[in-house]
C-alpha cells in the first residue's frame, strides 16, 4: 500500500525595520475530515488603513477564517464554498466595523488562503499576497496580484522587471472590506511529494524576487529553517513593511 503524503508547516511574522506596529496576520491549523481525512488550512493576511485599522482588518479576517473551518469543514470538498463564505462574512465584518468608527475607515485586508489534503491544494487570494509552489522543476507563482502594476503588465506598458521597480508597486486593486462585493480568485492544483507552497505577504515578495526565493527553498538549508532564512534575508535588506511567512512541505507520511 503506498504511503500517503501529509503536509509539515512553519509560520512566523515580523513587524520589519520600519513600519510602527504589524498589520500583517496569519493562521495554520489542522482539521479531522469525514474518514479521517487530514486537512491543512493556512491564510496570510497583510491589512491595510491608517493607525491600527490596518491589523484590525487583518485580525478580523483570520478570525472569521479559523472560526468557519473549525466549525463547518469536514471535507476537502466542501473547501471552495466555505472559502468563498469567509469572504463573503469576513468582507461585510470589516465594512461594517469601518463604518462604525471613523477611526477605522477605509480599512481592508488582503487575503491568500491554502487547503490541502493529500495532493490535493486549493489556493484562494484577494490582493498581492501571493501563493508560491517551489520544486526540482523551478517555481511558479500560483496567484495572481491585484494590483496596479499586474495590470500594467498584463496591458503590455510595463514589463516583469518594470514592474518589480515600479513606484506604485504597492498600490492593490482589490481588498477585503474596500467594496461591497468582493471576488476571490480560486486555483486547484495536484502536489507531489517534494513540492513547497509558500504564503507570504508583500513584506517578503517586494524584497527577495522568485529565483532568491527558490534557491532558499531547496539549497539554502533544512526546509524546517526556511522561513527563517527568508525572514532574516528580508531584515538584512532592511525590510520596509512588516514580513509573514508560511512555509508548507509536502512529504511521506509515518
Amino acid at each position: 500500500m503506498e504511503t500517503p503524503l501529509r503536509l509539515k508547516y512553519w509560520g512566523l511574522t515580523d513587524i520589519g525595520k520600519v513600519r510602527a506596529d504589524n498589520q500583517d496576520a496569519f493562521a495554520v491549523l489542522t482539521l479531522n475530515g469525514l474518514g479521517g481525512e487530514e486537512i491543512t488550512a493556512a491564510l496570510v493576511c497583510d491589512g491595510m488603513g491608517g493607525a491600527k485599522a490596518g491589523n484590525v482588518a487583518s485580525s478580523m479576517a483570520v478570525e472569521c477564517f479559523v472560526g468557519a473551518l473549525t466549525d463547518r469543514l469536514i471535507s476537502f470538498n466542501d473547501a471552495d464554498v466555505i472559502i468563498g463564505d469567509v469572504v463573503y462574512e469576513a468582507n461585510m465584518a470589516i465594512r461594517d466595523k469601518a463604518a462604525s468608527d471613523e477611526s477605522f475607515s477605509g480599512m481592508g485586508t488582503t487575503f491568500v488562503a491554502a487547503i490541502v489534503s493529500g495532493n490535493r491544494a486549493l489556493i484562494a487570494n484577494i490582493g498581492d499576497s501571493r501563493c508560491y509552489l517551489v520544486n526540482n522543476g523551478g517555481i511558479r507563482q500560483v496567484t495572481k496580484d491585484h494590483s496596479l502594476v499586474e495590470d500594467m503588465v498584463d496591458r503590455g506598458e510595463i514589463d516583469r522587471a518594470e514592474a518589480w521597480l515600479h513606484p506604485r508597486r504597492n498600490y492593490i486593486t482589490r481588498a477585503l472590506g474596500t467594496e461591497r462585493d468582493i471576488e476571490c480568485d480560486f486555483f486547484h492544483i495536484t502536489l507531489a511529494e517534494g513540492d513547497t507552497l509558500i504564503l507570504c505577504s508583500d513584506g517578503l515578495s517586494s524584497q527577495l524576487n522568485p529565483q532568491e526565493i527558490l534557491f532558499e527553498i531547496l539549497y539554502g538549508g533544512e526546509i524546517e529553517t526556511a522561513a527563517r532564512r527568508l525572514l532574516d534575508i528580508t531584515l538584512a535588506r532592511g525590510a520596509p513593511d512588516n514580513v509573514t511567512i508560511i512555509v508548507m512541505s509536502v512529504v511521506k507520511g509515518d
